[in-house]
């Protein structure tokens, strides 16, 4: 428990058999459920989970076929809610989230000051040598425009899946409605803006091993994201008629 929150971690994994059973020991002691949710991967994910150190708080859930990694997130944030977690915390299964920032994520929530809390990875000086200059671009354009569509004008880094979503703010979104592959958190953000959540960022350690490679393929980038943007724009300014949420 992290302060008054009984805290759930939730780790989206596809094919990450070599890093999995890492990702889920070096989750902090104060985290009570590690979710793990596999999305139908092919290769020892589940079971290299399933039979990692300390695995009385973990659990490994499956879904039959490949669903993205959006509805694999969504499935670990219901199996928060039906557990009684209070804060449910995203981090990923290949190890690029550094497990020290937790505690930076969960602080605004414990203290009532945000409903969901993101990883900023460019308000963390090592971005500029860690990052690779193709995704640095990247995330500029795709953080900007994500700052128009989705409301929340002080917001950067909006492709950083690492995440902190309070219990309160899960129940006023529509989980079903979440665009279920890349592009999930540009979505979230506006559903979030929709229902009136205070969103912030905080420094994070970006990390790119020397063995890096992205999951997120060009086709995934220039179809799905951009149509993302304009679907989740325009559910804000039907909803809202465009305001801006609380900081």
């Amino acid at each position: 428990m992290y302060r008054h929150l009984r805290t759930a971690v939730v780790i989206p994994a596809y094919n990450e058999a070599r890093a999995i059973s890492a990702a889920v020991t070096t989750v902090p002691a104060f985290v009570d459920l590690v979710i793990v949710v596999d999305d139908a991967s092919t290769d020892a994910t589940a079971a290299l989970a399933a039979d990692a150190p300390a695995t009385t708080r973990v659990e490994v859930v499956r879904h039959a076929s490949n669903r993205g990694v959006g509805a694999a997130i969504v499935t670990g944030y219901r199996r928060a809610l039906a557990a009684g977690c209070d804060v449910a915390v995203v981090m990923a299964g290949d190890g690029q989230m550094d497990p020290a920032d937790l505690p930076a994520l969960l602080a605004p929530i414990a203290s009532g000051e945000a409903d969901y809390v993101k990883g900023n990875r460019f308000l963390h000086p090592a971005v500029w040598r860690e990052m690779p200059p193709a995704r640095i671009v990247g995330n500029v354009v795709l953080s900007a425009a994500t700052r128009v569509t989705s409301g929340y004008h002080h917001l950067f880094d909006s492709q950083c899946g690492y995440t902190a979503i309070s219990a309160a703010a899960l129940a006023r979104i529509d989980l079903d409605g979440v665009f279920p592959r890349y592009g999930y958190p540009n979505d979230v953000l506006s559903r979030l803006n929709v229902a009136g959540m205070r969103v912030v960022d905080v420094p994070v350690r970006p990390i790119y091993g020397p063995h890096w490679k992205s999951g997120i393929r060009l086709g995934a980038a220039l179809h799905p994201i951009p149509w993302v943007l304009l679907r989740s724009w325009g559910h804000r300014i039907l909803r809202r008629g465009a305001p801006t949420a609380r900081a």
